[in-house]
């Protein structure tokens, strides 16, 4: 993806556009695409609310971000490019962007964290349909006021494009700092292994309607894991090949890890064209030699051309 990413030249803005888009053979997309924001995205190179996880190893999660209010940590979010990272638009419903730190590379809220970097916010930009009562396009873009430099600890994650489809049962990975089980909340960083669970069965759990095509679900039937107060904004991400993928963005649930109340979350690929235009708009001027780091990618699994062998692991980009 690296060689990829380098080759392209301010020409290629065109790539910003979304229509532009068709997988590897110019047909529909496939079940599973991926945009990336960066040369590197969604490979932790030291990867070898959290209730019922466990505290993650350092760099296993580079894309997670503590964001601060006076060195108190209250949401999540996860680093999408050099300068840009995503959340919840909830967690701004009482916070001014420019009181706000955004705090990269971060292990543990109480301890020493000699891997992180701190940046304050030039911008911040929420989805202009969030609906705070039913918590519908809950997103939120935040424009850091000086780039981040990348390094094991500090790098981006690959987000889903439109029309990526995770399926009923698909294990997924939810961090952050919020609360455990014993009701305190997190001073390490913490992860969980959850499931998705379709729309159709959380809309039943939830009562018909609370489930909007842009939000997703994921939880355990019987309780027990799920994000919680504190992980909101923070990332859910799945593994497709040898690449981390953000499929959801931690919005509200009922309770924590209670019993047929899986975890909700911002259905990720469903904007795509927003956060392409946020980003093209704000896209500092004069940077064509480093242009890689803000360009848009777009990649495909590749599919076999018998229909019921999938082949996964092999990637192809398209560019038009």
């Amino acid at each position: 993806m690296h060689t990829v990413c380098t080759s392209f030249r301010l020409s290629l803005l065109k790539m910003l556009l979304p229509h532009n888009f068709k997988s590897y053979n110019g047909k529909k997309k496939e079940s599973f695409a991926l945009l990336c924001l960066s040369s590197v995205c969604g490979q932790p190179p030291l990867n070898t609310k959290i209730v019922g996880g466990q505290v993650a190893s350092p760099g296993s999660w580079p894309w997670q971000v503590s964001l601060q209010i006076s060195g108190s940590h209250f949401c999540g979010g996860s680093l999408i490019n050099n300068q840009w990272v995503m959340t919840a638009a909830h967690c701004f419903g009482s916070y001014k962007p420019s009181s706000v730190t955004v705090v990269l590379g971060l292990q543990t809220q109480s301890g020493s964290n000699p891997n992180s970097q701190s940046r304050k916010i030039a911008k911040g930009i929420m989805h202009p349909s969030y609906n705070s009562q039913t918590n519908d396009n809950d997103i939120y873009l935040l424009q850091l006021a000086s780039p981040v430099t990348f390094t094991n600890y500090i790098l981006p994650i690959c987000l889903a494009a439109s029309g990526s489809t995770f399926y009923n049962g698909t294990n997924s990975w939810v961090t952050g700092w919020g609360t455990t089980s014993s009701g305190c909340e997190s001073h390490n960083l913490r992860e969980v292994e959850v499931p998705i669970v379709g729309n159709r069965q959380c809309n039943c759990d939830y009562g018909v309607g609370s489930i909007t095509n842009n939000m997703m679900c994921a939880g355990l039937s019987a309780g027990g894991k799920d994000s919680c107060q504190g992980d909101s904004g923070g990332p859910m991400v799945s593994k497709q090949g040898s690449y981390w993928i953000q499929s959801g963005i931690v919005s509200f649930g009922d309770g924590c890890a209670l019993p047929n109340f899986p975890g909700i979350y911002t259905r990720v690929s469903q904007y795509q064209s927003w956060i392409n235009s946020m980003i093209s708009i704000y896209l500092p001027k004069n940077k064509e030699s480093n242009l890689q780091k803000y360009l848009i990618l777009f990649w495909a699994h590749k599919r076999s051309q018998n229909k019921n062998k999938a082949k996964p692991n092999q990637t192809q980009a398209k560019l038009t």
